[in-house]
C-alpha cells in the first residue's frame, strides 16, 4: 500500500487495525472517531483528530489517504461504508495480518479485517467489510457474504454459505455444507449442524433456535 491510511474508529477494533498496518509497514495518518473524549489524544503515535464526519480530514480520503472502517457495530459500520462509497467514491481497503493465511485461489473483497492466525481456504469467497478474528477458519469452497463477523477461533466448514450480516461467536463451529441466512447470529461455542433461517439466533451443541 503506497498511501498512508486513515482509520475510522479509534476504540478496540481501531487499535487492532493500527497494529496490523504497523506490522505491514503501512503508515497510519490519523484516527477519526465520534467519541469527543478521544479527540486530540493519541493511540501509540497516531492522533485522533476529529469525528467521522469531519470534512477537514475526510477530504483527504481517496486522493491522499486510504481509509479503513474499524467499527464493531454492524449497522453503524454499514452506514459509514455506504457514505464513503456513495458520497466520497472511496472504497475502504483491506487490513490483513501478516500471519493470516489466505489461499492463492481464494477471492476476497474490500474493506475486510483478517486477523492473525486466521485461515481462508482454497477457492473460498469472502465478500466486503467482514471482520474475521484471530484463528478463525474459513474452509475450502465456502462463501462469506458482506458484513459477516467471525469470532476468534470459530470454524466455518467446507462449502458453507454465510449470507450477509451473519455473526458467528468465538469458538463456534458451522459444519460443512450448511447455509446460514442473512443477519443470523450464532452464539459462542455453538455447533451448527443444519441450515439456519434469516435473522435467527442459535445457541448450543447442537445449536438450537432461541428466537429472532
Amino acid at each position: 500500500m503506497e498511501k498512508p491510511v486513515m482509520i475510522l474508529g479509534a476504540k478496540g477494533l481501531g487499535k487492532v487495525a493500527l497494529d496490523i498496518f504497523d506490522q505491514n509497514n503501512v503508515l497510519t495518518y490519523c484516527f477519526l472517531d465520534d467519541d469527543e473524549s478521544l479527540h486530540n489524544t493519541q493511540i501509540g503515535e497516531v492522533a485522533v483528530l476529529g469525528g467521522l464526519g469531519d470534512s477537514e480530514f475526510l477530504c483527504y480520503a481517496g486522493d491522499t489517504c486510504e481509509v479503513f472502517v474499524a467499527l464493531d457495530e454492524k449497522e453503524y459500520r454499514k452506514s459509514v461504508v455506504e457514505e464513503l462509497v456513495e458520497q466520497k467514491k472511496v472504497m475502504p481497503v483491506n487490513c490483513f495480518h501478516p500471519q493470516a493465511r489466505i489461499s492463492s485461489s481464494a477471492v476476497v473483497g474490500h474493506g475486510n479485517l483478517i486477523n492473525g492466525g486466521a485461515t481462508i481456504g482454497a477457492f473460498a469467497k469472502v465478500g466486503n467489510h467482514c471482520l474475521i478474528n484471530s484463528n478463525a477458519l474459513v474452509d475450502f469452497e465456502s462463501t462469506i457474504g458482506d458484513f459477516v463477523q467471525l469470532g476468534a477461533g470459530s470454524v466455518v466448514g467446507s462449502e458453507v454459505t454465510l449470507e450477509e450480516g451473519v455473526f458467528v461467536g468465538a469458538g463456534a463451529i458451522i459444519v460443512s455444507g450448511v447455509t446460514v441466512g442473512k443477519d443470523a447470529r450464532i452464539g459462542a461455542g455453538s455447533v451448527v449442524i443444519a441450515d439456519v433461517g434469516e435473522g435467527e439466533t442459535l445457541f448450543g451443541n447442537p445449536a438450537k433456535s432461541v428466537g429472532k
